[in-house]
C-alpha cells in the first residue's frame, strides 16, 4: 500500500509555496489552483524532483484534479452485505507478542506424514506499539517472521522481529518514528518549535517495514511490504541479511509482495512510478539467473509501463494475475488521491486517507504480453468491483479464464483499523455486516479481436459458462463474471486468501482451490473448492481462526490435489494455544496437528520452503 510513500524533502522554497497554497486550502479559497508560485514536482524512483513551471505533475494540477469528486451512487445510505449477529471478540488476534529466536519443540497429536521436509515461512505484524504510542492500522504493526520448520513427523517453530530501519529507530526511542500506512509519525519532542514546524512540510518517507509477504528472487528469500524496501532474510534463523532497494535496480517506487513465477524461475511483478507526466503503473520482469552469491535484483527491467485512467488519482493494486503468455493488471477503482498523499504531512494525515473507494469508475484489464513487453489495444472493462487477490489465470480456446476473489464494495481497505478489529459486541457486527464479502469469480476474455468482430453480442462460446464479453467498440469489451461457488459459501462469509497447488497448475486448466472463509473480520474456516461441481469442503472448529493455507504436493504426486494443506491455527479464549494444522488435501481431513506454547498475532502470507 505505502508503494507511494516517496522520500525526499522539500527545498526551502518549494516549503514557502506549498504552505502558500495549504493556506489557501484551508481557507477555502479556489484561487490556490491557479497560484503559480507553487513548485511543480514530480515522483521518480523514490524520490520528489522539482520541474519547470509546466510540469503537469505539479502540487497546484494534483490538488485541481483532488477537488473533483466522484459522483456518489447512494452515499449517504448505509448498505448492510450480510446480517451476521453475536461474533466473538478476537482483540487478542492483533495484540503484540514476544519474539522467539531460538528453536522450540512442539506437540505433535495425530500424525505429520514423514515425507515432509522443510519450513512453512510466515510473515505479518507482531507489534502495535511502542511506548505509549499506538499503530492505527493492522498493516502498521511491525513484520514478525515465523518459521515452522518439518522434519521426519517433528515440528519446531521459531519467530524473529524484521530487524528493519523503522524497527530499530522506533526501539531505540520507544516511540513511533517512521510513517506507516495508517500511522502518521509525530514531531519529535526533542525538536525545537521551528524544527517540528518544519518537519510538517517533509515528505511522508517510505518504510521499510516487511510485514507481507516471503517472496523468492534467484533463489533467495526476501520479505516484502509494497514499499521500495524489501529485506533479503536467511531462511533458517529468520535474520535480516540486507536491505534492498527497487530503485537502485529500476525506476518504481516499490513493488507488490505477490511476484508471479515461470517454470524457469523467472519473476514477474507491478510496481508504481511517479514522473513529470504523472503515475504510472509498470511490469516488472527479474530473471533467474544470477552473477554471483551477492546478486539481489541485478538485471530486473521494466516490461511495460501503463498510463491510468486519472494520473493524478491511479488504482491501488495489491496483486495480479498472470497467464502462460499474459501479465493481466486490473485497474480497480479503489483510488489514491496524490495531492492528499503527498501533502499528508502537512495537513497531519496518514497515507490510509488519500485512498478512496470510486463505485462510478469501471474496473479494466489490462493484458500485456510477456515476450514483447507490449499492452494490447483491447480493454475489457466490468462494473466497478475491488479484489486483493487472484485466484488462477490460464488461456484456453482463444480466451483467457481469469480467476479472483473480488468484492462490489472497495470500501474495506480502510475499515481494518486496529480499534475496529478490538471492538465487540453490536459495534464488532455493524462493522462486519457493513462489508462487502469477497467471494471467487471468472472472467472469460476473448483473445481473439478484430476489426471483423461483431459489436453488442456475446463472444463467449465456451459451454456451460454464464460469463459474458461484449464488443462496444473494436479497442473495448465489456465484461460480465460467472460464479466460481454456490450460493452456500456465503453462509462461510466468502472466501479469501486463495491458493492452488501453484508449481503445476499456475497459467493452467485447474480443478481445486484453497482459501479462507471469512465469517468474521479474519479468515475462521479453511474451504476446499471444487470447480467442476462448485461443491466443498470445510474445515472449522469454534473459536479458532486458521491462516491462509498453502498447498504442498506429495511426492510422485498423480493428481492435482495429492498433498496437504498447511495452515496456522490461533485462537483469542485460550493463552499460548497456537497450533500448526496439517489437512489431506483430498478429502480435508485432519491429520495432525503440531501445538506451539506461545502467542502469535493473525498474519497475512506465507510460503513453504522445501530446501530446509
Amino acid at each position: 500500500m505505502a508503494s507511494l510513500i516517496c522520500s525526499s524533502t522539500f527545498c526551502q522554497r518549494g516549503i514557502r509555496r506549498v504552505l502558500l497554497c495549504h493556506t489557501h486550502l484551508s481557507r477555502g479559497f479556489v484561487a490556490c489552483q491557479n497560484n503559480r508560485d507553487v513548485e511543480p514536482f514530480h515522483l521518480a524512483a523514490g524520490r520528489i524532483h522539482t520541474t519547470s513551471a509546466h510540469s503537469r505533475c505539479s502540487l497546484t494540477s494534483l490538488y485541481r484534479m483532488s477537488c473533483i469528486k466522484p459522483q456518489t451512487i447512494a452515499a449517504a445510505q448505509k448498505t448492510y452485505f450480510t446480517e451476521v449477529h453475536g461474533l466473538s471478540n478476537i482483540s487478542p488476534l492483533v495484540r503484540s507478542v514476544e519474539e522467539t529466536p531460538e528453536p522450540i519443540p512442539t506437540t505433535v497429536k495425530g500424525t505429520i506424514p514423514s515425507w515432509i521436509h522443510g519450513s512453512l515461512l510466515r510473515n505479518g505484524p507482531g507489534k502495535f506499539e511502542f511506548g505509549n504510542q499506538h499503530y492505527n492500522h493492522w498493516f502498521d504493526g511491525m513484520a514478525l517472521m515465523h518459521r515452522f520448520q518439518i522434519v521426519d513427523g517433528h515440528v519446531t517453530y521459531r519467530s524473529r522481529f524484521l530487524r528493519s530501519d523503522s524497527y530499530k529507530q522506533n526501539s531505540e526511542r520507544n516511540r513511533i518514528m517512521v510513517s506507516e500506512f495508517g500511522t502518521l509519525a509525530l514531531a519529535d519532542p526533542c525538536k525545537n518549535f521551528f524544527q517540528r514546524f518544519l518537519s510538517r512540510f517533509e515528505m511522508i518517507k517510505p518504510t521499510d517495514n516487511a510485514s507481507v509477504n516471503f517472496v523468492k528472487y534467484k533463489g533467495d528469500y526476501y520479505v516484502s511490504t509494497e514499499t521500495n524496501y524489501i529485506h533479503r532474510v536467511d531462511p533458517d534463523t529468520l535474520k535480516s541479511k540486507q536491505k534492498v532497494d527497487w530503485s537502485k535496480f529500476i525506476a518504481v517506487n516499490g513493488a507488490t509482495a505477490h511476484p508471479h513465477f515461470d517454470p524457469d524461475g523467472t519473476a514477474y511483478n507491478m510496481g508504481n512510478s511517479y514522473r513529470n507526466k504523472g503515475a504510472f503503473y509498470n511490469i516488472i520482469r527479474v530473471p533467474p539467473e544470477r552473477d554471483g552469491p551477492e546478486d539481489t535484483l541485478e538485471g530486473a527491467k521494466i516490461l511495460c509501463s501503463i498510463a491510468p485512467h486519472d494520473k493524478s488519482k491511479p488504482s491501488y493494486y495489491h496483486s495480479f494475475g498472470m497467464s502462460e503468455n499474459y501479465v493481466v493488471f486490473i485497474e480497480q477503482p479503489i483510488k489514491m488521491d496524490l495531492f492528499k498523499i503527498v501533502t499528508g504531512r502537512l495537513r497531519g494525515k496518514s497515507l490510509n486517507e488519500g485512498v478512496f473507494w470510486d463505485p462510478n469508475q469501471e474496473t479494466t484489464f489490462h493484458l500485456i504480453d510477456k515476450h514483447t513487453g507490449k499492452e494490447m489495444p483491447v480493454k475489457y472493462h466490468a462494473k466497478a468491483l475491488s479484489t486483493f487477490h487472484q485466484i488462477n489465470a490460464f488461456e484456453q480456446d482463444g480466451f483467457l479464464m481469469l480467476d479472483m476473489c473480488c468484492s462490489d464494495d472497495g470500501q474495506a481497505i480502510n475499515n481494518f483499523l486496529i480499534q475496529n478489529l478490538r471492538q465487540s459486541g453490536e459495534a464488532l457486527d455493524e462493522m462486519y455486516n457493513t462489508m462487502s464479502r469477497p467471494l471467487p469469480r471468472r472472467f472469460v476474455l476473448p483473445l481473439n479481436i478484430t476489426s471483423e468482430t461483431p459489436l453488442e453480442q456475446n463472444l463467449n462460446t465456451r459451454p456451460d459458462s454464464t460469463a459474458t464479453a461484449v464488443c462496444r467498440t473494436k479497442n473495448q469489451v465489456f465484461c460480465t463474471f460467472e460464479d466460481l461457488h454456490g450460493e452456500d459459501l456465503k453462509d462461510y462469509g466468502g472466501l479469501e486468501f486463495p491458493h492452488i497447488n501453484y508449481a503445476r497448475y499456475n497459467t493452467k486448466p485447474y480443478r481445486y482451490y484453497y482459501g479462507c472463509g471469512f465469517r468474521h473480520l479474519v479468515g475462521d474456516s479453511l474451504i476446499k473448492m471444487d470447480l467442476e461441481s462448485k461443491k466443498f469442503k470445510v474445515w472449522q472448529q469454534p473459536d479458532l481462526y486458521p491462516s491462509e493455507p498453502v498447498f504442498i504436493p506429495s511426492p510422485n504426486a498423480e493428481e492435482e490435489d495429492d498433498g496437504v494443506i498447511l495452515s496456522v491455527i490461533i485462537t483469542p479464549v485460550k493463552d499460548k494455544s497456537t497450533f500448526l494444522l496439517v489437512l489431506d488435501a483430498k478429502t480435508f481431513e485432519e491429520l495432525g496437528r503440531a501445538e506451539v506454547p506461545v502467542n502469535i498475532p493473525y498474519g497475512f502470507h506465507g510460503v513453504f520452503n522445501s530446501s530446509a
